[in-house]
């Protein structure tokens, strides 16, 4: 025997020369990850076998291991013209998608991570003191002078928070936000009251952050006044497309602008205590328009200045919320990070509320000209005057790219709520550049509402800032006391970090106190309401999420002979299709009825004589019963419907099967377009329980012998996400159908791959030999689970061109039409994306929560 060395399918010459085949062995049998298979083809002389492996013509996928594929980036290829385009936008607007590999190159250096991390608490400088003087002018202009001493308090309270959050980074070296460290030590419900308070922030942080930049801009081009709320939204809309493209991509884009804000901020302090104290010797209290007081100085009237200066201090956790983002070692350099970004606040904010206090600055009510302005415009004269446009140009852009902060920590933070299953599942997912995409788009979206609804009005937002801030403060710090309090045995000088994490918690729980109080009436009421509102959002999300595990769990699998197949083929027409769909139902089982509903008399009678006429030329064993039925109002999808139901109701141990058959169009809006009926039969069945839906297209073939069962050779996919009820199931159902059943799963990191792995393993021992079916797990390195699945079927189907590919799809039906929401609808879009391959049969199996336990019960 002479062995053939080359590895692609045979030309048309080649078989000429060998047109017999000796014998062809499927390798996949073995190894469904050995994606070829061999043919031995016999010589022109007598005795010469020739043997040919043939490969798929696309390596979408690449072999590792036994049972274990690899996608390549051929793999991610569009296959479809509307994917090819939103594909090319995608492209366009957030660059190639990166491999989970090249997670740690999007790390982030110490110089980036301040511009990314610190800009929401450095840009805070722009619009803190205004916030001190618009609320103590109630008390007339007398009464300013206090200003240099609440922005002293707060500079006081910022060198205490720093100095807490020093120590949380490195005990808690993956990520110590308030949620974790409070849920922790503290117990679940005060972590999400922590998480809750941030995400309320977070979203204020974007919006006030955004509608404060706008109005930089409104002061040096007051004739945009009209327009704020656009400006605003078109601001959210182009951070978003940053952050979409990676925090790589957002710390490079937002690093020049925030440089640019800290070095002429320091320039303006400079210049301005050179031209006030040493050339026009003007005291530290200037002297100020006179206001007439509106209400008596008092300690509420103070304490509401402190409060609203307080807004200096958001993003300053933001740091140790985002350990993981820095390069090795993390808590080192987070740790030297928040270091920079204290002394840089604390100087900035101090130094402008100098200069504002030594100028004798007026907030104005409508906020333009900002207080910051009016200084720059006072300083940055004669030479510097060229500064001016320079400075308010890098206001606007540290206080609307400080919103990155939130971009940076808010996905984070919603990923590690949905991880413990307290929000959506898709939260967290990552995107094509490896930032969480949906945490970013929500954010986007809130903000904007905020923005749209208070009119751009950075004071009307600044009103319900900081509670939440300094409420996760609080509950991060008490939890740091407790964390110290367990290692008292272990950490050597326990005791003084936990008083100086007690000395945090109590000095920002008073802050939280005042803020809530004075800031009530104001608008923080709105915050107060929301927190409990969200708490019960979570809980009833994990609810949720615990009712699915608790449904979804089996130890032991089904077995293919509790099935019996019962399989019904709905007929419009007599037609290839049909044919098809009868062929098909026969060759699962011979207990196929086909149905036609009676609403046309000409259709119906014709539908008879072919019928009949076929059902002739057949042998008996091969002839399937005709049921015509009356309709039920007029109604294709309702008679259907009630018949299904009354066959069900007279069979309830039997497996009912509805083939639905379709003529193949030329695209898969066409399909949708032109057999409508088929398509609401569809989602009528998939809320009925216990009733499996085929859905077989038919194309011009070159062959009419698929029109027999006999010729039909069975090859069956079952994609499954993890092993449950409804993945046993089709497998058993699979199982039923034929002995050919590979079970595919797509893994999105490294760890899923070990996890199913040795879950497949133990669930294997509890079957015989003959019963056991071969797994599949590809990695994708570009998180997709639709296109790995894809390439996969793509290869499979491209070796085995005789066989009839049929994907079985397990699906879940949830309770509640809201709940649909929880979950990523994997199914669905494999479904869609399978409207493209009409020549791969989909069965869809709903599995219904409320009813599978008592449905699916394994009887051995």
């Amino acid at each position: 025997m002479q062995e053939s060395k080359e590895r692609s399918f045979p030309t048309a010459s080649e078989n000429e020369r060998s047109p017999v085949v000796h014998k062809q062995i499927d390798m996949q049998e073995e190894d469904p990850t050995l994606l070829l298979r061999a043919e031995f083809y016999k010589g022109s002389r007598l005795g010469d076998i020739y043997l040919r492996l043939v490969r798929p013509t696309h390596q979408m996928l690449r072999r590792l291991d036994t049972g274990l594929l690899e996608a390549t980036e051929a793999a991610e290829t569009p296959r479809t013209g509307l994917e090819r385009v939103t594909t090319a936008i995608k492209r366009v607007l957030i660059g190639t998608p990166l491999v989970t590999a090249q997670a740690e190159k999007e790390r982030l250096t110490k110089f980036k991570a301040l511009a990314v991390l610190s800009s929401d608490a450095i840009s805070s400088v722009a619009y803190a003191t205004e916030a001190i003087l618009i609320t103590l002018v109630a008390a007339g202009s007398s009464a300013l002078s206090l200003t240099l001493l609440i922005s002293l308090a707060i500079v006081v309270l910022l060198s205490i928070v720093a100095l807490s959050y020093r120590q949380t980074i490195p005990a808690y070296p993956n990520g110590g936000g308030s949620y974790i460290v409070a849920k922790d030590n503290l117990g679940t419900l005060p972590g999400l009251v922590a998480a809750a308070a941030l995400m309320i922030d977070y979203v204020l942080t974007v919006s006030v952050s955004v509608s404060a930049g706008v109005q930089a801009l409104i002061t040096l081009f007051p004739a945009l006044m009209s327009e704020v709320v656009l400006i605003d939204v078109i601001c959210v809309v182009v951070i978003t497309m940053v952050n979409l493209r990676g925090i790589r991509a957002s710390g490079s884009t937002f690093a020049l602008p925030t440089y640019l804000f800290i070095g002429s901020a320091l320039l303006l302090i400079f210049v301005g205590c050179l031209k006030v104290f040493l050339f026009e010797h003007q005291p530290l209290i200037g002297h100020f328009a006179v206001v007439h007081p509106l209400e008596s100085l008092s300690l509420f009237l103070i304490l509401r200045s402190f409060a609203a200066g307080c807004s200096a201090m958001t993003g300053v956790e933001a740091i140790s919320n985002g350990i993981p983002v820095f390069k090795r070692p993390e808590p080192r350099n987070a740790v030297i990070t928040l270091t920079w970004m204290a002394v840089i606040l604390g100087i900035l904010f101090l130094g402008i509320s100098t200069l504002a206090l030594s100028y004798g600055t007026l907030a104005d009510p409508a906020g333009n000209p900002t207080v910051i302005g009016q200084i720059a415009q006072r300083v940055f004269t004669g030479p510097l005057m060229f500064m001016y446009p320079v400075f308010q140009l890098a206001t606007l852009f540290i206080l609307t790219l400080a919103a990155n902060t939130s971009y940076s920590d808010f996905p984070r933070l919603a990923s590690l709520l949905a991880r413990d299953h307290f929000l959506p599942h898709q939260f967290a997912f990552r995107g094509d550049r490896l930032a969480f995409s949906t945490g970013i788009i929500f954010l986007a979206v809130m903000a904007s509402v905020l923005l749209m609804t208070f009119h751009g009005n950075t004071t009307s937002l600044i009103n319900l800032y900081a509670v939440g801030v300094f409420l996760s403060f609080t509950l991060s710090q008490a939890g740091m006391v407790r964390h110290w309090w367990h290692l008292r045995e272990r950490a050597r000088g326990w005791q003084h970090r936990l008083l100086i994490n007690g000395l945090g918690a109590l000095t920002t729980l008073v802050v939280a106190l005042v803020i809530a109080t004075t800031k009530f009436v104001e608008g923080a009421w709105i915050v107060v309401v929301l927190l409990p509102l969200l708490l019960l959002l979570f809980l009833s999300i994990r609810s949720h999420y615990l009712h699915v595990e608790r449904e979804r769990i089996a130890a032991v699998p089904h077995y293919p002979e509790e099935i019996h197949h019962h399989l019904i083929v709905p007929i419009a027409d007599f037609n290839p299709a049909s044919q098809w769909s009868l062929a098909y139902a026969r060759s699962i089982s011979p207990q196929v009825t086909a149905v036609h509903v009676h609403l046309d008399e000409k259709k119906t009678a014709s539908l008879r004589i072919h019928w009949t006429q076929w059902q002739a030329s057949l042998k008996e064993e091969e002839q399937t019963q005709l049921e015509v039925i009356e309709p039920v109002h007029r109604s294709l999808v309702r008679s259907l419907h009630h018949y299904l139901l009354t066959v069900q109701r007279h069979s309830p141990n039997e497996t009912l099967t509805v083939i639905l058959p379709e003529m193949a169009k030329s695209g898969v809006f066409r399909r949708l377009l032109f057999q409508p009926k088929t398509f609401l039969l569809k989602v009528t069945l998939f809320f009925q329980p216990k009733i499996v839906v085929t859905n077989i297209v038919w194309e011009q073939r070159n062959s009419s012998l698929f029109t027999y069962p006999e010729t039909i050779h069975h090859r069956v996919l079952v994609p499954i996400a993890e092993l449950d009820w409804a993945s046993l199931y089709s497998l058993t159902y699979a199982r039923s159908i034929s002995p050919l059943v590979t079970a595919v799963h797509v893994a999105t990191d490294l760890h899923d791959v070990e996890v199913i792995r040795a879950q497949w393993e133990h669930l294997q021992r509890h079957v015989t030999d003959e019963e056991k079916v071969h797994l599949v797990v590809i990695e994708s390195p570009y998180r997709s689970l639709v296109h790995p699945l894809l390439a996969y079927l793509e290869m499979v189907q491209e070796l085995h061109p005789e066989a009839t590919l049929t994907v079985i799809l397990p699906e879940f039906v949830v309770d509640h039409w809201w709940e649909h929401f929880l979950h990523n609808q994997t199914a669905l879009h494999v479904k869609i994306a399978l409207l493209a391959h009409p020549d791969i049969l989909v069965t869809d199996i709903p599995q219904h929560f409320r009813l599978m336990p008592k449905l699916y019960r394994p009887s051995k």
